[in-house]
């Protein structure tokens, strides 16, 4: 995941006062306190020097509150011990039964001791807050012998029932239902994959492709950022000319409605919901029925950021959506046809009081503009907002719209990569996170921790750790809202995909959460249910006929990677960052099966900036480095070049006294013979960029995220001239014709 922070001088990450009671030096938590966090799932160690330490009293604090237990006194700690051990026995059914298809499972049913109930499912469509209609499939659950005993809960005494999940159910979001003294219960119940197959033909072979942050591919009609139209281009050539199989790029979710926008595509407001600034305005269908004077409304509009196509400086994101705002308003007012209006009202129904939701959190955002936001409008639920959604109605309905036309664009991108040719498409990824201040903090307020943000605990890549800033899940909150936030985070990210790349797929497994004021290494580990995330995944990219591909480039338990190859989830393998045991670059030939792998990423620099060091040289004149530092860095930067362009000679990859195009071409060549069934290459190591797109440890000093596409001199180069470009040309036939 991509380290970003919002702007200091807006909205910062967390508040800075520090957990009640956190000390000078760390105090050991108490055995009770510790017990009390690994029923929670915190795990109570963390990483240090190749061990483990204990996590001090005051961050497993902080987290147990920020996962909805208290826990700042030992009465508050006794007490939330005993919750903990009784409360399962408190609920009916579990709020969320998972299981892989083709398997059997067994479901605790509690009720009063000695009361007799009654356990069926429904099957397939009943969705968390789907009404429940007859005429779906019903079976009754056979009850399995149980010798527990009954257990005193709350003054009441509880009895256990076991009933069997038959292991014949098909795939999908079923419900389960319990009726015991005239009271009824339900849950959802999801059957998911045992593990997700691999398309058609690519099982027998290695598909390659391009990725790129689209926001800086522009073309000559794009309005000063690459667009949906953009990407549809770029997939058409790529296809055609080179003969690629796929086009990943960024996360194309939801920013701002208002300016300023936060730049990283990695910290939307919403990961569910798409960016407007990406849609391509004169390829609405209502545009080509303009009046004269609407239609010079919207080419006004366009003037102001026309020019900036061609500008090498940083990408104007404010400016774009000033234009495109103004031009999509027009737009928006003019007539529909009968189909069209149809199609329109058909995804509005489809994607239900989510949108809704999105579309009033847009229209308030935009109408406070700078006001601090009032408490009553802190609940999506309350009368407030009801009244407010109603007297913004129009504006509800521009953001609900612009949902619809970025979902056109973002079909006809995919339709047209495949039409021409490629194999899998896009891939679109999802971000690893959101915004502290955005729309999914809002919407999802029940299932996201507060004054926590989520990190990166210590380690190779980061010595002391990272924030984020993104509000995280909380593990049993999600559990009891059916998994549904994640499931339609999903649901929409893989809407028109080939696959997807799920940025942080670690953090389905267990997360670092760093509690508000202390610093990313005084955090601590929170686990999840991976068997219900992952499957839920499974399922949904199963129904969408797409792959997965999850970011595990990171610091993960040994199991994990084993755990979703296992599911048919494909890893990521990075040559720069993949090493054996002595710390030498990893024979691509040991790469992963189960995986796409690149020689770099969007967190590291193009490759020409790598092999000349120039990386190091831009931190030590951003002063993230000393000189002592910077020395040392770059040796060990050179060592690694040196190591890399040795492996290449070794394989005859590149001659005795190679050039950097030259040893570009052969780090590329060389991943056509690793064994991982996808392979990706930069558009930034085509084009011969040298810039970075993100600098860390940064905020203004360096323009991250804006950086638009551009050759080894900075020159801008458009979509319209990629095949112009000599260096492009022969790095893309070298990767097509390698194996």
């Amino acid at each position: 995941m991509s380290k970003d922070l919002p702007n200091p001088d807006e909205t910062p990450a967390v508040p800075d006062t520090p957990p009640a009671g956190a000390p000078g030096e760390p105090q050991a938590p108490s055995q009770e306190l510790r017990d009390l966090a690994s029923a929670h799932g915190v795990v109570v160690e963390r990483p240090a020097d190749g061990g483990a330490d204990p996590v001090p009293a005051a961050t497993l604090v902080a987290v147990l509150e920020a996962l909805g237990v208290p826990a700042a006194t030992p009465q508050q700690v006794g007490h939330s011990l005993q919750r903990a051990t009784d409360d399962e026995w408190r609920a009916v059914l579990p709020p969320t039964v998972v299981v892989r298809q083709g398997d059997e499972k067994t479901v605790p049913v509690h009720v009063t001791h000695g009361t007799s109930v009654h356990v069926w499912l429904e099957v397939d469509g009943a969705e968390p807050g789907a009404r429940t209609h007859s005429t779906r499939p019903r079976r009754d659950l056979d009850q399995r012998d149980d010798d527990t005993g009954p257990r005193t809960v709350d003054g009441r005494e509880v009895g256990r029932a076991t009933f069997v999940v038959p292991a014949d159910l098909p795939l999908g979001w079923h419900s389960l239902h319990a009726l015991a003294e005239g009271h009824e219960t339900r849950a959802t119940l999801v059957v998911t994959p045992q593990r997700l197959e691999l398309p058609d033909g690519l099982d027998g072979g290695q598909w390659w492709g391009v990725a790129a942050q689209l926001y800086a591919v522009r073309s000559s009609a794009s309005w000063g950022i690459g667009d949906l139209a953009d990407l549809a281009d770029l997939a058409w050539l790529t296809a055609r000319r080179s003969g690629a199989d796929f086009v990943a790029v960024n996360p194309l979710s939801a920013t701002e409605p208002v300016t300023p926008l936060t730049p990283s595509p990695y910290l939307p407001t919403s990961r569910r919901f798409l960016s407007p600034l990406y849609v391509r305005v004169e390829d609405i269908a209502e545009t080509a029925y303009l009046t004269a004077a609407d239609r010079s409304l919207v080419e006004w509009a366009a003037e102001p950021v026309r020019d900036l196509v061609t500008d090498p400086g940083p990408i104007d994101r404010d400016a774009v959506w000033e234009a495109k705002k103004a031009a999509l308003e027009v737009v928006f007012t003019a007539p529909r046809r009968a189909a069209r209006q149809a199609a329109y009202e058909e995804f509005v129904a489809e994607q239900g009081h989510g949108l809704r939701d999105f579309a009033t959190w847009s229209a308030i955002v935009e109408h406070l503009g700078r006001s601090p936001r009032p408490d009553e409008l802190g609940d999506p639920a309350s009368p407030a907002v009801a009244a407010l959604r109603e007297q913004l109605a129009e504006r509800v309905e521009f953001y609900t719209w612009l949902q619809w036309v970025a979902d056109e664009q973002k079909h006809t991108a995919q339709r047209v990569a495949r039409e021409a040719g490629m194999r899998l498409g896009i891939v679109h990824e999802v971000a690893g996170g959101s915004h502290p201040h955005g729309a999914d903090a809002w919407l999802h307020r029940d299932v996201l921790a507060g004054r926590v943000g989520a990190g990166a605990a210590a380690g190779t890549d980061a010595p002391e750790g990272g924030g984020w800033s993104s509000p995280p899940f909380v593990p049993r909150a999600l559990e009891r809202a059916g998994y549904a936030p994640f499931r339609d985070m999903l649901r929409t990210a893989l809407r028109h995909a080939g696959a997807l790349h799920v940025d942080d797929v670690l953090g389905l497994f267990r997360l670092w959460w760093v509690p508000s004021g202390l610093s990313p290494d005084e955090g601590a580990y929170v686990r999840y249910d991976h068997e219900a995330l992952v499957g839920i995944l499974c399922l949904e990219a199963h129904r969408a006929g797409a792959m997965v591909v999850g970011d595990d480039d990171g610091d993960a338990e040994p199991w994990v990677r084993d755990y979703l190859a296992e599911r048919g989830v494909l890893g990521t393998s990075v040559l720069w960052r993949s090493k054996d045991a002595g710390g030498r670059p990893l024979p691509v030939e040991d790469y992963r099966r189960l995986a796409l792998a690149a020689v770099g990423t969007h967190e590291l620099p193009p490759t020409a900036n790598l092999l000349a060091g120039e990386h190091v040289d831009l931190r030590e004149r951003l002063g993230l480095l000393t000189e002592d530092d910077a020395t040392q860095v770059r040796r060990l930067a050179r060592a690694d070049r040196d190591a890399a362009v040795l492996a290449l000679a070794e394989h005859g990859l590149v001659s005795e006294h190679p050039s950097e195009r030259e040893i570009v071409e052969g780090l590329y060549r060389s991943l056509r013979r690793s064994p991982s069934l996808l392979v990706g290459v930069q558009l930034v190591d085509a084009v011969g960029e040298r810039r970075p797109q993100h600098q860390p440890g940064t905020a203004g000093e360096y323009p991250s995220w804006k950086v638009p596409l551009g050759d080894g001199a900075g020159n801008v180069v458009l979509v319209d001239d990629l095949y112009d470009n000599a260096r492009l040309r022969s790095l893309l036939q070298a990767v097509r014709t390698a194996r």
